[in-house]
């Protein structure tokens, strides 16, 4: 596994490197450090991580950010190659972002090893939407070409949602050599521990990344709508990002210091508790460009944990939802985000019925129900034939 991110908090790296492990694969990650106590090389659940390049989330430029993508792709080259000539890798799975991190893979294809290209994030769209950029500039199309040098050099190509799946098909890849897989939560992870809050207080909670995209400003102004209406009322933010600082700022500008709160992201295992223990999940992703068809697993799990949740009318949220199990809102509108919040608030039966619509609908949508898809895709790229006591 080779992956521009930090393994702990990555439950998509996690997954499947868990899974193959068990599955009787030997797996290393090569991945990110994210701050100087982190050892730089552990073996955790059976799967040996290195981490050889810390990384800090504030790159404030395209150069500062496509500095330390080559410095990733250089030392995980580097590391591939002197690995390689120890014992051979069967599959070198490489996870974009981003897509050019698959030639890191050059010399283990050279001597026998199978690439296998995930597709996180569509990279185009991507940079067009974090740096304003048109889908007809240069930058773009050279990204584009880029995607489509990736995917023919790799052997199979994971995209993570069945939108992308189609773009990639229509301008970069076979549909023979194109699998989607969605980011799942694990039941057995996510699993409902009870709620032990008992302090009469609202509590709605978005966990992840703080980019621009994923609209937190947006939930942030509709609290201040709120604020006179329901006394009561707090919003949770767990994650890091870009827009970290400017949030700090907006949160002091709307005078929400006791009802907004910004904290430290938190592995899997630490998130849980408190997703589980809050009234109200909200995913404020905004649906421009590359958001609008950007799937956000947030969604799974809030209702694998029994939490209601608030989602934008954005292509892919309407492609895969629908109203009997999330609570839509008019995407980039405060306002329609700050009413659906306080429907919520005010009406409990709304909140049971959808907990109870989203149990039954989360059944199809976890890693275990969907775990096979993968180890079997791995599995047939090394020719391996199953034992009669593997597990699907």
């Amino acid at each position: 596994m080779v992956a521009y991110t930090f393994y702990q908090y990555d439950g998509r790296v996690r997954r499947y490197a868990e899974a193959l492990a068990k599955h009787g694969y030997r797996v290393d990650v090569i991945s990110l450090r994210w701050n100087v106590e982190e050892p730089e090389e552990e073996i955790i659940r059976g799967v040996h991580v290195f981490r050889i390049q810390g990384r800090v989330i504030n790159e404030k430029g395209k150069l500062v950010y496509l500095r330390r993508l080559l410095q990733f792709f250089f030392h995980s080259m580097l590391f591939l190659m002197r690995e390689q000539r120890k014992e051979r890798y069967s599959v070198v799975h490489v996870h974009s972002v981003p897509d050019f991190e698959v030639f890191a893979a050059w010399y283990p294809k050279l001597t026998g090893s199978k690439i296998l290209l995930d597709i996180h994030d569509i990279v185009p769209e991507l940079y067009a939407s974090k740096f304003n950029a048109s889908n007809k500039s240069l930058a773009f199309r050279l990204l584009v070409v880029i995607e489509r040098m990736a995917t023919s050099f790799s052997h199979h190509v994971i995209a993570a949602n069945h939108l992308w799946e189609k773009r990639l098909e229509q301008r970069s890849v076979k549909s023979s050599k194109l699998t989607t897989i969605l980011n799942y939560p694990e039941a057995s992870v996510f699993k409902r521990r009870g709620r032990n809050r008992d302090d009469r207080k609202f509590i709605a909670l978005y966990p992840g990344t703080l980019s621009y995209h994923q609209g937190v400003d947006l939930a942030v102004r509709a609290f201040s709508l709120l604020k006179d209406k329901v006394p009561n009322v707090e919003f949770h933010i767990y994650g890091a990002g870009d827009q970290l600082v400017p949030l700090k700022s907006l949160i002091v500008e709307l005078g929400l210091q006791t009802k907004v709160f910004l904290k430290e992201p938190l592995p899997p295992d630490q998130i849980i508790p408190a997703i589980e223990n809050a009234d109200l999940g909200i995913v404020p992703k905004r649906n421009e460009g590359f958001a609008d068809e950007a799937f956000s697993t947030k969604i799974l799990e809030f209702m694998i944990l029994g939490v209601p949740v608030i989602v934008p009318n954005t292509t892919i949220d309407r492609y895969y939802f629908n109203d009997s199990v999330a609570k839509f809102f008019c995407a980039n509108d405060e306002r329609s985000l700050a009413d659906a919040i306080l429907l919520l608030i005010e009406q409990p039966q709304l909140r049971q019925a959808l907990i109870r619509n989203a149990d039954e609908f989360v059944k199809g949508y976890t890693w275990e129900a969907n775990e096979a898809v993968y180890l079997n895709l791995v599995d047939s790229l090394v020719n391996r034939r199953r034992r009669p006591n593997d597990q699907e």
